[in-house]
């Protein structure tokens, strides 16, 4: 009986003791921390006392609070985070807090891959000039001057237009530039205008199409007009040029009777 006697007092002293750290404040001691991101100078608010503190470089803090009281933590680059003091909290000897920084959302941004050049950007002062696969090789191969002959007396001429000139490789690509060129203008015509408009409107057999849009893209002056891409000009010149074509269609058959 005496030994349950000292038992039942040393629980009620502890009862007390626990009690009166529960009832009372209490000087909690926490550490803060967070990935990546500076635990310097977060702000603690105690909500029910109003009492503050701020952390240290390492992040640790020191505040009064005592049980169902609410710290606030914040800080400019961290989410906010709220912490209720409970029973276990309040006996701890030290407070690890977990904090995140914070994620700045952006409104949405649609770029326009058109929007921004080199020219837009001012790192170049004009547009640079773009080159169809048969001019590139063009470039590369180098098209012979002979002002390059002066370049021998410094030792610095390039051989390759040379040579490229001596073997006719040059001259073949030039016929390629010219051919490719044609080639890009008939596909351009053929986009503005179909079958129709040439059989219908400019009344072309449709078995002479193709010849006469080959015969207009020798034209040179219908060749300006053509990269204007003013339509209305370009029809007005087609019509002009489907009489002279229809006219040289019919001259060749005559001369074709009278063989």
């Amino acid at each position: 009986m005496k030994i349950n006697r000292i038992i039942l007092v040393f629980l009620l002293l502890v009862c007390q003791i626990t009690f009166g750290q529960t009832m009372h404040e209490k000087l909690l001691h926490g550490k803060i921390t967070a990935d990546s991101v500076s635990v310097n100078g977060i702000k603690v608010l105690n909500l029910r006392n109003e009492k503050t503190a701020v952390t240290s470089h390492e992040g640790e803090f020191y505040i009064f609070a005592k049980v169902n009281d609410v710290l606030v933590f914040s800080a400019l680059n961290l989410e906010s985070y709220r912490l209720e003091i409970g029973t276990s909290l309040i006996m701890s000897e030290l407070l690890s807090i977990k904090m995140f920084p914070k994620v700045t959302k952006l409104r949405e941004v649609i770029v326009n891959k058109n929007q921004f050049s080199v020219l837009s950007l001012g790192i170049v002062t004009k547009a640079p000039v773009n080159y169809s696969p048969a001019e590139r090789k063009l470039q590369t191969a180098g098209d012979f001057k002979p002002i390059m002959l002066l370049g021998m007396l410094g030792g610095a001429m390039p051989l390759d237009p040379l040579i490229n000139k001596i073997n006719g490789r040059t001259k073949k690509l030039k016929k390629l530039v010219v051919l490719e060129k044609k080639e890009m203008n008939i596909k351009l015509i053929s986009e503005l205008y179909d079958d129709e408009y040439f059989t219908n409107r400019l009344g072309i057999g449709t078995e002479y199409v193709n010849g006469f849009k080959y015969y207009i893209v020798e034209n040179d002056s219908f060749l300006k007009v053509l990269e204007s891409k003013n339509k209305e000009k370009v029809s007005f010149y087609l019509v002009s040029l489907a009489q002279d074509y229809k006219a040289l269609l019919n001259e060749e058959s005559r001369t074709d009777l009278n063989k």
